[in-house]
């Protein structure tokens, strides 16, 4: 079980979640299309799609580096058939580019409102559409994955941050609607969720993280990496959480991603039933 061969697209993959997620399939040998913005170094954040792809390669896997701006049509239809071409395909499809403004109505500006909803739902949603007819073709298994939480209409998850959480509800939406359109083709599309703060550099950028308790990126590359590996013709339309998915795959040494620690500051959109089925899991099977 691996993804030697395969062709990942993965969108925000300069640093952060992306990155991990990209370094697990190259340690597959897997074909990887680094694609993100970031091609001169960022003022804050460390990393451009050429370090990244620079790791990629010395873990194991063929890197791709490409500039995108997924706001815009051109280049995401450019950077698919640039992988395509490349790489004779496209077989993994990660929507994980995102934006976030932890603000409420008032407070949030139309242009972030407008950076939010057209990276996160509508670059998820054009990313996707340009990638499917090389997913339709692919014959190693093929998926989607969307860095997206469990969909709900919760009050309580909207009231702090209206604009936000619509714009991640929406790159759900695009889990449930394309896992039952793509369902014919053999296509998994899924969605996977920290149940904790992911500690990346981009989360600084957010607020104050001094006094937060989080896990590294790699519990979530993990996790991913065994979405992956999952019967793609059955496996779809599903919301995971990361801790919660990986225990029920197996997994118990949680230790690894936040060496020594127990308690976490909990991520948005983790509902209560998981919260708890990933507690009794916990007393069951331990922590290593």
């Amino acid at each position: 079980m691996s993804l030697q061969g395969k062709t990942l697209f993965i969108s925000g993959a300069s640093r952060g979640i992306g990155l991990a997620i990209a370094l697990r399939a190259a340690r597959d040998k897997a074909n990887i299309a680094i694609v993100a913005k970031t091609a001169t170094p960022h003022p804050t954040l460390p990393g451009t799609i050429y370090t990244a792809a620079e790791e990629v390669e010395k873990a194991g896997g063929k890197a791709l580096p490409i500039v995108c701006d997924i706001r815009d049509e051109e280049q995401v239809k450019n950077a698919i058939d640039q992988t395509a071409k490349e790489f004779e395909g496209i077989d993994i499809l990660v929507n994980n580019a995102s934006a976030i403004s932890l603000t409420n109505t008032q407070e949030t500006t139309l242009k972030k409102y407008d950076l939010m909803h057209q990276i996160n739902g509508r670059g998820t949603w054009m990313v996707s559409k340009y990638a499917i007819p090389h997913l339709i073709n692919s014959s190693k298994n093929p998926h989607i994955l969307n860095l997206s939480p469990p969909l709900t209409m919760k009050e309580q998850w909207f009231k702090n941050n209206v604009a936000y959480t619509m714009s991640k509800m929406n790159m759900s939406m695009c889990v449930l609607g394309m896992a039952g359109e793509l369902r014919k083709h053999k296509i998994g599309v899924n969605a996977l969720w920290p149940l904790t703060l992911i500690g990346t550099s981009a989360l600084k950028l957010v607020g104050d993280t001094s006094k937060m308790t989080m896990r590294a990126p790699e519990i979530m590359s993990d996790a991913a990496h065994e979405v992956f590996l999952k019967d793609s013709s059955k496996f779809t339309g599903n919301f995971l959480i990361d801790e919660l998915f990986l225990r029920q795959e197996g997994y118990t040494d949680m230790d690894q991603y936040a060496p020594g620690l127990r308690k976490f500051t909990p991520d948005f959109f983790v509902p209560d039933e998981a919260v708890k089925e990933i507690e009794e899991l916990r007393a069951k099977q331990g922590w290593n």
